[in-house]
């Protein structure tokens, strides 16, 4: 008889401690074992690393972490699993019908499907969020199973559906799984949640077309999508906050006070800014140009295009080439639109010998850069062709590498501070070694030794990060700087990248103390991103309310009368002098009208000026948002006015 040890698996707790189970126990079953109540929270399993279904059965040793709602990853299976709970509904309304992909997403989760010659409304989205109800409340269990590649095809193949039949093509035998839950199975790997009772609220949201294989050539599916919550409350809450979202959409916002406009003689993602909107591209550059300048950079301007040589020594063409312009025929030679700054800023810190008494180096541009997104991804501001860089180099030794990387991330942190940014997070992206020499430079050794410094700033800084792989610059690992608007929309900021290539590419050196020659190390960092992304942050953020030294008219003057005019415009002058934006409102409206109109606009402050005003020499002051303030002394009003904006405070 085999002793019963040999039955036994030792699993490995996240508190590092160790617990052994019978062999094949799942990881619902360890839950169990600890308690009922977070057996009943229990979505999927880490195990060892991987995501597994918590019923799944654990064949040997492993480290298990449970995961629940609150873990990203918990979130994910059961958004991929209310796809499956979808595609069951519109499987039983639509019989017939062919499914694509059906993965989560940041928020929820889409189908892309094929309906014949049926075009989706509104009205099916609610018979399907009624089907979806009543299917959920059956509490189906999620069925693995693995399936021989033939087995999988003949299945498909009955059923004609060329769409997984073409997802097979790209799947080796023995590495094939099955989902089914109630009436439904679909191919997929997985993993999926016990079953469909935690699905307790279900909304769709909205339906799109997307081409298969998000190909323009191939036939156009129909995508719906949806979100589901664990309780009504989290999706009552999660509508109220898409409410929210849609008053403080930029697009909406940039439109109604000026701020951008886009046209098609000009072209699909080139944005043009006017005048309300240069003056916060003016702030915004202002506030870079006196934080780096105290930072000990220095300035410079770089041409838009360049030629292919200087492209192919960098690197970029072979990486980078889907996402820039066409190239231009000029005298023989092949010239691009700048789609990035630091070939350039290489070229400058090589036009000159340097030292180590030179370095480190820092040079800053706010810099123009093209780049070719696909039509299907532009958005407002915050996927464009043109971009405003607020772009930096830094060429350092490997010893200032710390302290000037950790510079760069409190550069960050005094940003956040000034914009009322409370939540934040750094995501590390490190490279793939499977990807080396094809999509990173391939130099293991390398990657090794600069990742671990990176983290081990982020560490030694107690900055909260995470970290991800296979998303790395072709030339080093990065940050990404991931902020959040005061409703949770979560938005990429910025970059913080080490280079440990490029210095070598374009054979950069500089003297050492014993008259040796060595390579910088290459910092690049963009702590604002780009004009177009912040602002359309910015907007979403504030509402639109910007704050007083942001906001393009920071006061506006409006008489009750026509006999105030005169007066007005003594103020006008006053606050002009002042190098306060200011405006009049001329217009022969009743004050009640201009007081709205200037608070639909966002204008910071309004000061309302008729015979008590003017016999005083005072105006009556309103603020955005608090409502009269008073008759104040303009002589006293003033300065709190410039030291508000002196101080870029955002309350």
């Amino acid at each position: 008889m085999i002793p019963a040890a040999k039955y036994m698996i030792k699993i490995t707790l996240p508190d590092g401690a160790v617990r052994e189970y019978a062999k094949d126990s799942s990881a619902l079953d360890i839950a169990k074992s600890i308690s009922e109540g977070l057996a009943r929270k229990v979505l999927a399993a880490s195990i060892n690393g991987e995501v597994w279904d918590a019923t799944r059965p654990i064949g040997q040793d492993a480290s298990l972490k449970l995961l629940t709602w609150d873990d990203a990853d918990g979130k994910s299976t059961f958004w991929h699993s209310s796809a499956h709970l979808m595609a069951e509904a519109v499987e039983n309304a639509f019989p017939g019908v062919k499914f694509w992909v059906g993965p989560a997403i940041d928020r929820g989760f889409y189908y892309d499907m094929d309906l014949g010659d049926h075009k989706m409304t509104e009205e099916d989205l609610l018979a399907l969020e009624k089907k979806m109800n009543e299917l959920a409340r059956q509490s189906n269990p999620y069925i693995r199973k693995e399936i021989s590649k033939p087995d999988a095809l003949n299945y498909f193949g009955e059923k004609g559906d060329e769409y997984k039949l073409d997802l097979l093509q790209n799947l080796e035998d023995g590495s094939i799984t099955f989902y089914s839950q109630g009436g439904f199975t679909d191919l997929c790997r997985g993993p999926h949640i016990p079953h469909t009772g935690f699905i307790k609220a279900i909304k769709l949201t909205s339906i799109a077309g997307a081409y298969w294989k998000g190909d323009e050539k191939n036939k156009q599916l129909t995508r719906v999508y949806g979100v589901t919550f664990p309780s009504q409350k989290e999706l009552d809450e999660y509508l109220a906050m898409l409410e929210e979202a849609k008053k403080r959409d930029h697009r909406k916002l940039g439109k109604e006070l000026g701020i951008y406009t886009m046209d098609d003689d000009v072209g699909p993602g080139l944005i043009m800014w006017m005048p309300n909107g240069t003056v916060i591209i003016e702030e915004l550059e202002k506030l870079a140009k006196e934080t780096e300048q105290d930072a000990g950079y220095k300035r410079v301007v770089t041409p838009h295009i360049a030629k292919e040589s200087m492209y192919l020594t960098s690197g970029h063409l072979p990486y980078y080439a889907d996402s820039m312009y066409p190239p231009m025929e000029l005298d023989g030679e092949k010239y691009y639109l700048k789609s990035m700054n630091c070939p350039h800023h290489h070229k400058i810190f090589a036009a000159e010998p340097k030292s180590y008494r030179d370095l480190p180096y820092r040079i800053a541009e706010y810099g123009t850069v093209y780049r070719y997104e696909q039509s299907g991804e532009l958005f407002g501001l915050m996927r464009v062709r043109c971009l405003h860089m607020n772009d930096a180099h830094i060429y350092c030794t490997k010893a200032q590498f710390e302290s000037e990387f950790r510079a760069v991330n409190d550069m960050y942190l005094k940003y956040f501070n000034i914009f009322g940014i409370d939540k934040y997070v750094m995501r590390l992206s490190l490279h793939s070694p499977e990807k080396l020499g094809k999509k990173y430079v391939n130099e293991p050794e390398l990657w090794k030794e600069t990742e671990e410094m990176v983290r081990q700033v982020l560490i030694d800084s107690k900055i909260p990060y995470v970290e991800v792989q296979d998303e790395a610059a072709f030339y080093g690992p990065k940050i990404d700087v991931q902020i959040y608007s005061v409703i949770g929309r979560e938005f990429t900021l910025a970059t913080n990248q080490v280079d440990f290539s490029q210095g070598r590419s374009f054979k950069l050196e500089f003297t050492t103390a014993d008259n040796q020659t060595e390579t910088p190390l290459i910092i690049h960092r963009a702590p604002l991103g780009t004009h177009e992304r912040f602002i359309g942050f910015l907007l979403e953020h504030y509402a639109g309310k910007l704050p007083l030294w942001l906001s393009p008219v920071q006061v506006k003057i409006l008489p009750i009368s026509d006999k105030f005019l005169d007066y007005a415009n003594t103020i006008l002058q006053k606050l002009k002098k002042a190098d306060i934006r200011v405006e009049i409102d001329e217009r022969p409206e009743k004050i009640g009208k201009k007081i709205r109109d200037t608070e639909l606009a966002r204008v910071p402050y309004m000061l309302v000026v008729g015979e008590k005003e003017m016999v005083e020499g005072k105006a009556s002051v309103r603020r955005q948002g608090k409502g009269d303030l008073g008759i104040r002394d303009l002589n006293e009003f003033i300065p709190e006015l410039l030291s508000e904006i002196r101080d870029r405070r955002s309350d």
